[in-house]
């Protein structure tokens, strides 16, 4: 482009939505029935799809020459305690040869679980293992389905919003026992005076530092 020119670079180069929304496009083609929704926003592609065909659609874009997300980036969870299948299960892929991210969602309950993409993406592993941690979400088909994050007996799954935020048990050095011990969450709150002074409402007490000042008769 020489200089000086008027033209936008939003005239020479292709908008990006217009590439998601092709692939998008392409992507719904590809697995059919399999995909329930493709939806481009805020210049990202999320596909929707049931808990049962995760396998086949991550397959799909891993070996699609159109589409060759064979980088796996992680696994996420949400949370939505109101609603009847409570999780989103998150799944994040990269294309190098498209210089794209893809979203995948599905939702699942806390009691049906959702098959492992282990097979297909080795990497998974963990970050399955760290959802079932934190979120308490299920994975068939894990070679090693166990805690990741928290100690050994702990009970419930930190990120869940109904999980308290100062937990069920606390974990500190007793110096008598010489050891670690776990005992239910105490939170005491030191005693605290607030002093409420008004400039127009005097008090019967005297403050530190005035008891030299003359008192009221």
């Amino acid at each position: 482009m020489s200089e000086g020119s008027n033209v936008s670079p939003h005239d020479v180069l292709p908008a990006p939505t217009a590439h998601l929304r092709a692939l998008a496009a392409h992507v719904a083609t590809g697995l059919g029935a399999k995909l329930i929704s493709a939806s481009v926003a805020f210049g990202e592609l999320t596909l929707l799809c049931e808990a049962t065909e995760i396998v086949d659609v991550v397959t799909f874009l891993r070996d699609d020459p159109e589409c060759r997300f064979v980088c796996f980036i992680d696994v996420c969870g949400v949370d939505w305690p109101a609603r009847e299948k409570r999780f989103d299960v998150v799944y994040h892929l990269l294309s190098p040869y498209k210089n794209t991210r893809i979203r995948v969602k599905v939702e699942a309950d806390d009691e049906t679980p959702v098959p492992s993409i282990t097979g297909v993406f080795p990497g998974a592993l963990w970050f399955e293992r760290e959802a079932y941690d934190l979120f308490g979400m299920l994975f068939t088909g894990h070679p090693d389905l166990r805690r990741l994050l928290t100690d050994y007996g702990f009970e419930g799954h930190p990120l869940r919003k109904d999980f308290p935020t100062t937990g069920f048990v606390e974990v500190r050095y007793d110096d008598e026992a010489k050891r670690v011990v776990y005992e239910p969450v105490r939170l005491n709150q030191e005693f605290r005076n607030f002093d409420f002074l008004s400039p127009w409402e005097g008090t019967d007490y005297v403050l530190p530092g005035d008891e030299k000042a003359k008192q009221p008769n």
